[in-house]
This record gives structure tokens, sequence and C-alpha cells, in this order.
């Protein structure tokens, strides 16, 4: 939080920076665009992840992000898809 006398700035920086350390995406870099539109994913495609808590708990955070970050809306209803089975 950014306050001066006209006003106040909330910002969510250290929020994802904790999220990606959380994911072990710190160094990653950031694409033009978050998913390629294009893309399918099958809920049958690839095998069913050792830790789907933590898959759970990066979903949940992303969803919040979507509040301040619209270009990632998309991106975070696809993966919420898989949710029972990450």
């Amino acid at each position: 939080m950014a306050r001066s006398k006209k006003r106040i700035s909330l910002s969510q920086w250290k929020y994802v920076l904790d999220m990606l350390s959380e994911a072990g995406m710190f160094g990653c870099k950031v694409p033009d665009t978050p998913m390629d539109p294009g893309l399918k994913l099958l809920p049958d495609q690839e095998k069913l992840l050792e830790d789907q808590g933590r898959y759970r708990r990066l979903v949940g955070k992303l969803n919040y992000l979507t509040m301040t970050r619209p270009d990632i809306t998309y991106l975070v209803s696809v993966v919420s898809q898989f949710m029972s089975a990450p």
C-alpha cells in the first residue's frame, strides 16, 4: 500500500512474488500472452499431480488475482476446470 496526500494505491506485487516463489517459478520469463487460446487440455491427458493441494492453492491465488488482472481470467477459468483432478 502506498499513500500520498491525494490518493492511496494498492498493489499485489508482493502477493505475486510470493506466489511465484511458492510455485518455483520466480525466475520465469513473462510471455506475451498467458496461455495459447487454441490449447486443448483434456482431463486424462497427463498423469495426476502428486501434490494436488499445492495446485489447488495456486489456482485459488490466481483466482484472487483476476480481480485486478483481467488479462489472466481466461487462463484461470481453464485451469480451474481441473481442480478435482489436477
